[in-house]
């Protein structure tokens, strides 16, 4: 099939580079309109008992969060003090006429509401709805006028604008504009390196070339998924790494193969015909094996994590297809061109004798030392991952500086209730008053509840609102929730509010990792299989990865739960936790991209053993020839993830240095040293497969 594919390339090769060039521009026209409707949000579960009653609260009292939480700070006097009260009823009355606004709720206008005072009584809230649910891009243009609006200094009051309007606008513009930083620095050192690995200026903008155009269109296939489903603003970030990470990676294999049959002396077309029947059919397998590992974010409850896997799939898709389709016809046109611009004329020399191979050997003379001191130094990388604790992104994601996160952390310090309350449904709860009267008494001496309001008839339902004192998206409520849960309580009873839209996301998330993990185990041992045609080699890749990742993991809890390491990656403020969904992520995007590199490796291994080469040779070849690549694209990829290290939101800092550190250490210490040791061991073993299943392999 590839062999075919690539003598069509040769014969439409104008054709296709006309079609793709018009893909290119098209699809980056249409898919920029995808930044005007990416929200922050999607963090709920929406088959959870927290969102049922945000519907029910919704539909039958019309009651939602606040889009903007204002805190007044009235200084040395007191919120009583008339003139303090005069100054917040006019500016009460001025919120109240701001674009989208629908009602204001304080503590003036509502008698002097105790829970929305401050414990010092020099502070109160001004709780601001407006039209549009809380996460939606229209809410956070709301927030964005009330930051630029009502926020500072005015008429001797202290006023600081925060709730989920303001964060999300902070959160998406402080995305924005760390996103330009890091693409202005790790583009052009990008182009720099690939000068380097290639040697040649015309070979070297290949990559960039595939990986701009996975890019854009990715973003085209993101804005026709956002006209049906909502997208997270955070997909970018993926979007842009992954695209330019995978371009890269498959552009660097099908390239350097190109150049490597040119240098054999073959012609152009037999050049493309032989490269798309090794590195193009490489290319395909690994990137579907990328593929279905993304896609398993899919299967999670939460719009946020099936935004990344919309992304992953959809960048994963268009890297392949502009590798196998878009590439190869410019190779075709360039022919032997391809080395024009020489600056690293070492670099264009191909040997099959080198330091990879010298390596290779000496690997293999020693590879039970070389394992257990690898195995050791994972295991000393992964030691930290005993204090790893999760929480979500909230506020102090920001830098604390913000004033987003100013305004969060004042309502944390002054206020002893937090504003975002908890919500209990008595479902058709009609006279059970004695047990509904005994049951809010045991709410009540539940550790972290402040107070209980008055239960509030719905027809035969009844409404209980507690409020807590801990920030709602942290363990601490999480702790909470399931104590309330788990009290006697009077049949039909549902809780809800923020703490518990909290704890059922990660309820959500820890209910279908299994299926997510079997998934992904499953289907990259079968693709492996396919592909290699051994049942040894998928499953030592896999348990090699899931060491890869514990180590990773380690380093992480020691860098962003412990707070080392601040002079290294910028500061922010430390939580004691990792966000759950971007722990999520790096899993599943580091795990496949490992498996993109164990393909890219054990292609070019397989290929020398099926000439007749002994298991320790066919690994020191295939190795010489292919860990350059594998090295260049690691350090490539890890360039680009590494420049997200520079934002100034802790998540996006987390993923970026997640992912660089994960992909460098598999890059060297698991395919450079693990892989040839652990295959030396095994020897012949590691190409064994029953006789039944081979015929199920394809054929190299």
């Amino acid at each position: 099939m590839f062999e075919k594919l690539g003598h069509v390339i040769v014969r439409r090769r104008k054709a296709m580079v006309i079609l793709f060039i018009v893909s290119i521009l098209t699809a980056g026209t249409v898919g920029t309109m995808i930044f005007s409707r990416l929200d922050s949000g999607g963090y709920s579960n929406p088959n959870s008992d927290s969102y049922q009653v945000y519907n029910y609260l919704n539909k039958n009292l019309k009651i939602a969060d606040p889009n903007v939480v204002v805190v007044v700070d009235s200084g040395n006097l007191s919120i009583t003090n008339p003139t303090i009260v005069a100054k917040a009823q006019l500016l009460e009355a001025e919120m109240a006429k701001a674009p989208r606004v629908t009602k204001v709720v304080s503590y003036w206008n509502t008698g002097g509401e105790k829970t929305l005072a401050a414990t010092d009584g020099k502070a109160a809230y001004i709780l601001v709805y407006g039209q549009d649910e809380a996460f939606t891009p229209e809410s956070q243009e709301m927030g964005a006028y009330f930051q630029k609006n009502f926020d500072g200094k005015r008429d001797g009051l202290n006023i600081y604008s925060g709730g989920v309007g303001v964060v999300g606008n902070a959160i998406n513009k402080k995305i924005a504009d760390d996103l330009k930083i890091a693409e202005a620095i790790s583009i052009p050192l990008t182009f720099i390196l690939l000068v380097i690995v290639f040697g040649a200026m015309a070979a070297s903008a290949m990559p960039l070339l595939v990986g701009v155009s996975a890019i854009l269109g990715a973003f085209f296939l993101l804005y026709l998924i956002s006209l049906v489903t909502s997208v997270s603003v955070y997909a970018l970030n993926l979007t842009t790494g992954m695209g330019l990470g995978l371009g890269i990676d498959y552009a660097l294999l099908i390239v350097n193969r190109f150049r490597e049959e040119l240098h054999r002396g073959k012609s152009v077309e037999d050049s493309i015909v032989d490269t798309m029947a090794s590195a193009g059919k490489t290319v395909f397998y690994s990137g579907l094996t990328v593929l279905v590992t993304l896609f398993s974010l899919t299967f999670f409850p939460l719009p946020f994590l099936k935004s990344f896997g919309y992304a992953g799939v959809s960048v994963v898709a268009i890297a392949i297809a502009g590798a196998l389709f878009g590439l190869p016809p410019i190779l075709a046109m360039l022919g032997k061109r391809i080395d024009k611009g020489v600056v690293r004329k070492s670099a264009i020399e191909h040997k099959d004798e080198g330091r990879w191979a010298q390596t290779a050997r000496l690997v293999m003379k020693r590879p039970v030392a070389v394992v257990l001191l690898s195995l050791m130094v994972l295991g000393i990388m992964a030691a930290p991952i005993k204090n790893i604790a999760f929480s979500q992104g909230d506020s102090r994601i920001l830098p604390a500086s913000n004033p987003a996160a100013v305004a969060t952390a004042i309502q944390e310090s002054r206020f002893e209730s937090n504003i975002a309350t908890i919500d209990i449904i008595v479902l058709d709860g009609a006279g059970k008053e004695n047990e509904i009267s005994n049951y809010i008494e045991e709410v009540k001496k539940v550790s972290g509840i402040v107070t209980v309001a008055a239960p509030q008839a719905i027809g035969n339902d009844i409404r209980i609102t507690a409020y807590e004192s801990m920030l709602p998206r942290s363990p601490e409520a999480q702790k909470l929730i399931n104590e309330l849960r788990d009290l006697p309580a009077p049949a039909g009873t549902l809780i809800g509010g923020v703490a518990a839209d909290y704890t059922d996301t990660q309820d959500g998330i820890a209910e279908t990792l299994p299926l997510a993990l079997g998934w992904i185990a499953i289907s990259v041992l079968i693709l492996l299989f396919v592909f290699t045609g051994s049942i040894i080699l998928p499953i030592k890749a896999v348990l090699l990865n899931v060491m890869s990742l514990a180590a990773t993991m380690g380093v992480m809890t020691w860098i962003f739960v412990d707070g080392h390491l601040q002079w290294l990656v910028g500061s922010f403020t430390v939580t004691g936790t990792l966000d759950t969904s971007i722990v999520i992520l790096i899993f599943v995007v580091v795990f496949g991209l490992s498996m993109d590199y164990e393909l890219f490796l054990l292609s070019r291994i397989r290929e020398e053993h099926l000439t007749g080469k002994s298991n320790i040779e066919s690994v020191a070849t295939g190795l010489q020839r292919s860990a350059r690549i594998i090295t260049a694209a690691a350090v490539l990829l890890a360039v680009v993830f590494a420049a997200f290290v520079t934002s100034g939101v802790t998540s996006i800092k987390m993923m970026g240095f997640g992912v660089a550190f994960a992909v460098v250490l598999d890059a060297t210490l698991i395919r450079a040293l693990l892989v040839p040791a652990l295959m030396r061991l095994l020897g012949e073993r590691n190409w064994w497969a029953p006789k039944a299943m081979q015929r199920f392999t394809i054929k190299h």
